[in-house]
């Protein structure tokens, strides 16, 4: 059937290849459209076309976890098991990076510990940008060099449980393997060659100073005092800027409190203006109060003032009056005055206002007030 694992191809870490990848993701893939239709009758030379078609790579996404075109292509080469050269020149390609991810991932799944570090490990200096398709269905930028760094450290990649591989420096101390060597340690032996030129040619010139009658020893004094004053003088500006920043910092605070001053003056003012403004109506009102009351007192005085010169005018026009009084006898009127007069009048009051009103009751011919 076409599920079948390759009649002639090897068990892998003693197991049938297509085992390496989980049953439900198996059943996955086999129910896929691009695996029936796509990787249906792949070979070994056709797949690298299918390969170069690719362009992300990724595990299942989705809810139903459906299998993307790169873990199609995985499952498939562990169907029909290529060789080991067709896997390294996949991993070789430097044109299509897709490709070499694919033999990478297959290489990790399928070789021995030291083809692993041997065949990944140089693609750490491959920085290219690939598509990562996630389980959620997005699409996500990554690279070459953290993919490899994913299958070289990780447990699970693209929802494949990756078989466990001994630490590289575990290799190292048993002699499996040799110590690494990056890319960069050319640069790096080239760096140190010129400094150790650039000694070299220091050291000739010290030399030729001291045969010259310049001795080292004195010109490193000379640089220490030089570096010396130098501090020197560092500390002096910095000093000058500090008492110079600080001054500036208290002209700012007294200007400050100026203002501060000057605020709290000018509340004052305002609220003592306020006062003396409702002291001036308060007196204002009191003065009109004490005048209203001193006119009605006058005008109601001058109102008694009328009746009883009203009233005196009818009894002096009346003759039965002025008779009866005539008839009654002289002496009694004339004691009656001569009490009158005896009585006080109260023009001598101590209130002014009392007093003045007395004289214009007594003007009038009316009792005093107490």
């Amino acid at each position: 059937m076409a599920n079948r694992t390759d009649p002639g191809a090897k068990s892998i870490h003693g197991t049938n290849p297509q085992n390496l990848v989980e049953k439900i993701v198996r059943s996955k893939i086999y129910q896929n459209t691009y695996w029936k239709e796509q990787c249906f009758g792949l070979t070994a030379e056709t797949l690298v076309d299918k390969a170069m078609e690719l362009d992300h790579l990724g595990g299942t996404f989705g809810g139903n976890r459906r299998p993307t075109p790169f873990i199609c292509l995985v499952m498939k080469m562990l169907q029909i098991q290529p060789d080991k050269e067709i896997i390294v020149e996949f991993i070789k390609n430097d044109d299509y990076k897709y490709v070499r991810v694919l033999g990478a991932f297959y290489m990790r799944l399928t070789g021995t510990v030291t083809d692993v570090y041997q065949y990944l490990e140089p693609l750490y200096n491959d920085y290219r940008k690939i598509r990562q398709k996630l389980s959620d269905g997005r699409f996500v930028l990554t690279h070459v060099d953290e993919v490899i760094d994913e299958l070289l450290t990780k447990d699970y990649s693209c929802d494949i449980a990756l078989p466990r591989v001994q630490k590289r420096w575990t290799l190292e101390t048993t002699g499996i393997l040799e110590p690494r060597r990056s890319a960069l340690e050319d640069d790096f032996e080239e760096e140190e060659e010129k400094e150790e030129d650039e000694q070299a040619l220091e050291a000739e010139a010290h030399e030729r100073d001291h045969y010259r009658g310049r001795s080292p020893g004195r010109e490193r004094e000379r640089d220490r005092d030089r570096d010396r004053d130098k501090r020197r003088d560092g500390y002096r500006h910095r000093d000058r800027d500090y008492d110079r920043d600080r001054e500036r910092g208290k002209e700012r605070d007294r200007e400050r409190d100026r203002d501060r001053d000057r605020d709290r003056d000018r509340d004052r003012r305002r609220v003592r203006d306020d006062e003396h403004g409702r002291d001036r109506e308060r007196d204002r009102d009191r003065r009109e109060r004490d005048r209203g009351r001193r006119r009605s007192r006058s005008r109601s005085l001058d109102r008694k003032g009328r009746d009883y010169e009203r009233k005196h005018a009818r009894s002096s026009a009346s003759p039965r009056r002025r008779d009866g009084v005539a008839e009654e006898g002289g002496e009694q009127p004339k004691r009656r005055k001569e009490k009158k007069e005896k009585k006080s009048d109260g023009t001598d009051h101590p209130d002014p206002e009392i007093a003045e009103a007395n004289r214009l009751r007594a003007s009038l011919g009316l009792k005093p007030l107490k």
